[in-house]
């Protein structure tokens, strides 16, 4: 069982900022930004890549109401999800980063050479 779904589960403690029946938003153990929240769906799903667009508008509006919530939607924040090892996936269950409460640099990838 992943990371996430322990979490889930209730086996593993968190600072929740919102919750509903199917998806979970909590604090990241190590922000990134000085407000640095983790949005997964309840059910497993290991990326963007599998997830049915049914669960995926859902999981939109409750990231719009997080935004809300946090009162960011004015300033702007960042949304972010990795995917497969190339696009950087740690924990093998969708996830998506808010990061925000200052402004975000830049992403850029390394040059190969």
């Amino acid at each position: 069982m992943c990371i996430f779904c322990k979490i889930v589960n209730g086996e593993i403690p968190n600072r929740t900022v919102l919750e509903n029946e199917n998806f979970l938003a909590f604090e990241d153990i190590n922000p990134a930004c000085k407000i640095h929240v983790l949005v997964i769906p309840k059910e497993h799903y290991d990326s963007f890549d599998v997830i049915p667009p049914k669960i995926m508008a859902e999981m939109t509006e409750f990231i719009h109401k997080i935004a809300s919530k946090l009162n960011i939607r004015e300033n702007g924040y960042r949304l972010i999800t990795n995917i497969k090892e190339d696009g950087g996936q740690e924990v093998h269950h969708l996830h998506f980063h808010i990061l925000a409460g200052e402004r975000v640099g830049r992403l850029v990838c390394k040059e190969t050479v």
